[in-house]
């Protein structure tokens, strides 16, 4: 597998665990039934998630090399799906200077992560 892939597949699977943890922070807050019901969250969003996490570590730390870029690449990610999610489902709008800038930041962390040999 090359290194491209792995970076993509790694990204793939950190994504989509960091949309399980979206909801499983804030489902709370979008829908009336989540509202008391942590254990039930948790049961049903944490463990996916925390596979997806540790398959996504396990390919961008084979594609980059280093531990501190799975986690940067992680972190850049996340700012990219949070605003969008936030912006569909709580009607929180992405496009003020601070978020904008911030979702502009993470942007130039994946790159560096990706890139930047």
């Amino acid at each position: 597998m090359t290194r491209v892939e792995q970076i993509t597949i790694g990204s793939v699977f950190l994504l989509l665990g960091q949309i399980l943890v979206w909801f499983l922070n804030n489902s709370q807050f979008v829908w009336e039934w989540w509202r008391d019901k942590p254990l039930i969250t948790a049961l049903i969003y944490a463990m996916p998630a925390s596979i997806l996490f540790w398959y996504g570590s396990k390919y961008s730390y084979a594609g980059l090399g280093e531990a501190w870029g799975s986690r940067l690449l992680g972190f850049g990610l996340s700012y990219l799906t949070f605003p969008v999610l936030t912006y569909i489902f709580l009607h929180e709008s992405m496009f003020t200077p601070k978020t904008l800038s911030c979702v502009f930041l993470s942007v130039c962390i994946v790159m560096i992560q990706v890139f930047w040999r």
